[in-house]
């Protein structure tokens, strides 16, 4: 989408994916080229996800009686846009979810992505795709809530988006459930 437009999306029940920005994109008539920011294999219409450090929102739809949904925004896989989902309608417990922090302006050197036609920083990888070590990807022996600790990487990413997953177990304060609902997703949103 270019900036400022809009589209709607029906998901049915039982439904999971993932919606992501990209930037930095230029493409040619037949519809190939490439992003600075969550690329999809060089084409225009992706089939699969977006490749990191992308932030992501997440959505599985409920069924069922309760027909409750969860609903998260992602920083596991990195930063790249500010992004915010919000419930209309529904029952519940039906809280925005978001991240409209500036996450680039704060990312250690180690963790940025640097957009080579302007020099900026135009994304921040997660510790787990920069280090590639069990303590900050939570595999092996670090695959437990238990023993996967938040990080002084995963604490920037909390502490400036505070309703937004910062690292694998990070559920309590990021996973957000409603009924019912229509979500509006906003990509680079209004900050308040």
């Amino acid at each position: 989408m270019t900036p400022g437009a809009s589209t709607q999306l029906t998901a049915p029940q039982g439904w999971s994916g993932r919606f992501w920005a990209r930037t930095g994109c230029s493409f040619d008539s037949s519809g190939n080229g490439n992003c600075v920011t969550g690329d999809c294999g060089g084409v225009l219409k992706c089939i699969g996800g977006g490749v990191p450090p992308t932030t992501l929102a997440e959505f599985t739809v409920g069924t069922g009686v309760s027909c409750k949904d969860f609903y998260d925004v992602s920083l596991v896989d990195g930063y790249n846009v500010e992004m915010g989902i919000k419930p209309q309608g529904g029952s519940g417990d039906c809280k925005y979810a978001g991240c409209v922090a500036d996450v680039n302006a704060v990312c250690p050197n180690e963790l940025r992505i640097v957009d080579p036609k302007t020099g900026t920083v135009a994304a921040c990888k997660s510790a787990c795709a920069a280090f590639n070590s069990p303590e900050f990807c939570c595999t092996g022996a670090h695959a437990t809530p238990q023993t996967c600790s938040p990080t002084r990487y995963s604490a920037m990413f909390k502490n400036a988006c505070p309703s937004a997953y910062s690292y694998a177990y990070d559920d309590a304060t990021s996973t957000f459930t409603c009924a019912g609902a229509n979500y509006l997703i906003t990509f680079c949103p209004t900050r308040s």
